[in-house]
């Protein structure tokens, strides 16, 4: 049982990297995740919003693994072009701009007033 639960942290994690590797938004959304952290340190953010940053980039991460997973899994079913198939495939990516762009708009309210105050005492 405990060496089942070791190798489904290691399959877990396997695909991690795989996404992280091999998918340019995962990057993308890494890189933005590491400017923010940046910003958060920069502009001294409280815990409650830390934990509100964390919760986007979680949820974002997650998305964009779900969306690669989706994809890969209809590209296996169908490897030819197939409306339908193609339908689902923008559902997914749909899901991801969905949550990027609530994450942005959170990401806002938390700095832009941060970012107008150190503006204003420059």
């Amino acid at each position: 049982m405990k060496n089942k639960l070791i190798s489904s942290f290691g399959y877990a994690i396997k695909g991690i990297q795989h996404v992280v590797a091999n998918e340019r938004n995962m990057k993308i959304h890494i890189s933005v995740l590491l400017l923010v952290i940046i910003a958060g340190i920069f502009f001294h953010i409280s815990n409650l919003e830390w934990m509100v940053c964390f919760l986007c980039f979680g949820t974002v991460l997650s998305a964009e693994a779900f969306n690669t997973a989706i994809e890969k899994l209809v590209d296996q079913a169908s490897p030819d072009f197939n409306p339908k198939y193609g339908e689902i495939k923008d559902i997914a990516a749909g899901a991801v701009l969905i949550i990027t762009v609530f994450a942005i708009i959170i990401g806002l309210i938390i700095f832009f007033p941060k970012g107008i105050l150190y503006i204003h005492q420059q």
